[in-house]
């Protein structure tokens, strides 16, 4: 599969977006943060590099992107080891204290769901955070027999998320 093959597949799940509020019913859910640094400086840099899918070449994956930055429609094609993930940007979150952007899965992918990466910034102290949600269930027979296997690999990437930038 190459990035040029995802152009016009359709997501994978019907609850776009939902990853900016409440988490779907039906879907494991991950929602988690962590703090990572202090300051506006560290704030703008961390930004950056999440939107430039930084979150997920620092977990490991290999990442091959229609855009740059991420943008709303932007195909991204990750690679960890010999698994793929076909997804589309489905949102961006662009506030003063506030940047990143979601996911979602495009046909292919070992999940059907939706992935949030994104870093705030809390003036009260100036402490930076990354943050990450998701819900996803399998979408593959062998996804569903190895979903115990997934979950673990989850928090594990999860965790490489949270640190990468």
């Amino acid at each position: 599969m190459k990035l040029a093959d995802l152009a016009g597949l359709p997501l994978t799940y019907a609850e776009r977006g939902s990853t900016a509020d409440h988490l779907p019913a039906r879907y494991h859910h991950v929602r988690a943060d962590k703090r990572i640094g202090q300051g506006r400086a560290r704030f703008e840099q961390a930004a950056d590099a999440v939107m430039r899918y930084g979150m997920l070449r620092g977990a490991g994956l290999r990442v091959d992107a229609g855009t740059e930055v991420a943008e709303v429609g932007a195909d991204v094609l990750g690679r960890l080891g010999p698994f793929l993930a076909p997804c589309r940007v489905v949102y961006v979150i662009d506030e003063e204290n506030r940047r990143g952007f979601a996911y979602g899965s495009l046909p292919g992918h070992a999940v059907i769901g939706e992935e949030m990466f994104a870093v705030r910034y809390d003036p009260a102290d100036g402490a930076v955070y990354s943050e990450v949600a998701a819900f996803s269930r399998p979408a593959t027979w062998w996804s569903r027999l190895g979903s115990p296997a997934l979950r673990v690999a989850q928090r594990i990437v999860t965790h490489r998320y949270l640190t990468a930038v």
